[in-house]
């Protein structure tokens, strides 16, 4: 009988996931053996054992899906080979270990090739190979599992409609862009600025694909020098360059199968773009050095704060290369021009913050929304992040008071005019929300300060205009 480690142990099951019930079918001519395979495999009380003589009689039961098949090579009806296929073609997922007296070395090499897990000869330490070669197999399905509950976990965390958080109009236009995006293959071009979430929708668009179980792979473009950035996306062949000492496999490589992310694409170097446009052309790539092509199987998004628009009309963006990445346009607004999303987001942002910090949750007083709601947030949804985060570590209650609302020094509501062309009304209005934030609305004072009447300022602010 097996030593007592044989059993359930945390140390072997440290995961109670690995503790579920484990199907083994013994296929095996020699009614003896076949018997003392069960005996020993069924100490171990999660293992549920079935035992056929007979290959037609297992395959009739193959419907059943085993997690291990242990196989004799010699059957009275058919070879081992024959039934290793039909394993295969029906149940895929069972693995296979062959049990045989044979001691060929080429035997054994042509069923693992055909997809044996292993094969074991018959001799006095069969029992205890077997019983490892199955802890084996059976802590890589644990494995296995929890890496595609953990998927699932992440297919989950990105549904759309609750990480890109708002009930705007236009963040509902959002929604339906990311959901068209998701259906097909196009490529995916999100412009904004700084700031507005472009890799969020980037994932949202890849999880909620079919591509959702491959991998997500981001590039920032401005993270790497350009002389390093065309290594790190196409990879490179062992002794391609000084310092090659073995074989890198690029960003593109990385994301076959799956949804390549470059952000920051208008920062790209121009001699560089046109060795991009024709790896997108040609849906292959090339390490460095090397001269095996390897064929691309991806989604390509692009972000950008740019207007490429404008870079292809300086000469600093390919025309060819914009055209081919443009695809499906997604502009991301900003958050100034969500006003409605503001109070929702901080309100979100807080409960994740008390959540993540084991802290109670918090509220806002009407003082703290309407500092909130004035701001334009030149740094969009990351900065207003960064305000709550703060405001709730600040606050000395459960709810949070104006003073706890922080703007940073170096971003200044007047630092908003430069950010985008409008009219003079609306430049008005940020200016006079600016200085009541300033004067912490002081309506008088401010009247003076602008040289405006005092009733044109509560007129605005009746119509809720300021």
């Amino acid at each position: 009988m097996f030593p007592e480690k044989y059993y359930r142990n945390d140390t072997l099951f440290p995961n109670q996931d690995i503790m579920d019930s484990f199907s083994i079918f013994i296929v095996e001519d020699d009614q003896f053996y076949g018997d003392y395979l069960n005996h020993f495999l069924s100490s171990n009380p999660d293992y549920k054992i079935a035992q056929f003589s007979l290959g037609k009689d297992f395959i009739d039961k193959l419907h059943e899906k085993p997690d291990v098949v242990t196989l004799d090579y010699s059957l009275p009806d058919m070879t081992g080979a024959v039934v290793l296929k039909r394993i295969r073609q029906m149940s895929p997922e069972t693995q296979v270990i062959i049990v045989s007296g044979q001691k060929d070395v080429t035997t054994a090499l042509d069923l693992i090739k055909e997809g044996a897990y292993d094969y074991i000869v018959k001799d006095q330490d069969t029992r205890s190979r077997l019983w490892n070669v199955i802890l084996r197999i059976r802590e890589n399905r644990t494995l296995k599992n929890q890496v595609e509950r953990l998927q699932e976990e992440v297919v989950h965390k990105y549904d759309f409609e609750k990480t890109i958080i708002g009930n705007s109009q236009a963040i509902r236009d959002i929604y339906s862009l990311i959901e068209k995006a998701s259906k097909t293959n196009i490529n995916v071009s999100i412009t904004g600025e700084t700031g507005t979430g472009k890799e969020v929708v980037a994932k949202a668009i890849h999880y909620n694909s079919v591509r959702r179980r491959k991998p997500f792979v981001a590039v920032n473009m401005t993270a790497f020098p350009k002389d390093l950035l065309e290594s790190e996306l196409f990879g490179y062949e062992k002794g391609a360059f000084t310092g090659a000492f073995t074989r890198k496999t690029g960003k593109f490589e990385e994301a076959n199968q799956g949804t390549l992310f470059l952000d920051e694409i208008g920062d790209m170097d121009f001699a560089l773009q046109a060795k991009l446009l024709r790896v997108i052309q040609e849906r292959e790539v090339v390490r460095i050095g090397g001269k095996d092509t390897i064929p691309l199987d991806l989604k390509i998004i692009v972000a950008t704060h740019r207007d490429l628009k404008a870079e292809v009309a300086k000469g600093t963006f390919r025309e060819d290369l914009f055209f081919r990445l443009l695809g499906l346009p997604i502009l991301l607004p900003p958050l100034r021009d969500r006003s409605n999303d503001i109070l929702i987001l901080a309100k979100h942002f807080a409960e994740v913050f008390c959540k993540e910090n084991n802290m109670p949750a918090v509220g806002f007083s009407t003082e703290a929304s309407e500092k909130l709601l004035r701001y334009p947030y030149p740094g969009n949804i990351r900065e207003l992040k960064a305000i709550i985060d703060l405001a709730v570590v600040m606050s000395n209650g459960k709810v949070l008071a104006q003073d706890d609302i922080i703007f940073s020094q170096m971003a200044q509501p007047t630092d908003f005019l430069s950010a985008k062309e409008m009219t003079l009304a609306e430049y008005d209005r940020i200016i006079i929300k600016s200085y009541l934030e300033k004067y912490n609305d002081d309506m008088v004072l401010v009247a003076d300060k602008l040289k405006v009447g005092k009733s044109t300022l509560y007129r605005m602010k009746q119509r809720k205009l300021i």
